[in-house]
């Protein structure tokens, strides 16, 4: 297992996606609706996506491959990760990610619409 660290803007990302999502749990909830909104199913292919890469950052369901427009934030010879939140979707989301910065860590950089 990895732990995680995060960098400023992914924290923020994964909190105003957790709280989008609270809100439409409380509003369906409220209406009595059964069907989960999208920003309810976004979020829990986040969260899953997470648990999956902080068990194992090569699991086949993340598809990770290196991705070269971005920078290491502690080396600028390392790689930096891109995995799949979502796939067939229009705008699907991915998130970015690269080893340390000490063993046994990843950095969670950020969790963007595919750009």
């Amino acid at each position: 297992m990895f732990e995680a660290v995060w960098t400023e803007q992914a924290v923020l990302t994964y909190e105003d996606l957790r709280a989008a999502a609270a809100a439409s749990i409380e509003a369906r909830e409220k209406k009595k609706k059964k069907k989960a909104s999208r920003s309810e199913g976004l979020f829990k292919q986040v969260y899953k996506c997470i648990q999956l890469l902080t068990s194992n950052p090569r699991h086949p369901g993340l598809q990770t491959h290196p991705y070269h427009l971005l920078a290491n934030p502690y080396d600028p010879n390392e790689k930096v990760f891109e995995a799949y939140i979502q796939q067939h979707t229009p705008g699907a989301y991915r998130l970015f990610w690269c080893y340390g910065p000490r063993p046994g860590q990843l950095t969670i950089i950020a969790i963007t619409p595919h750009p």
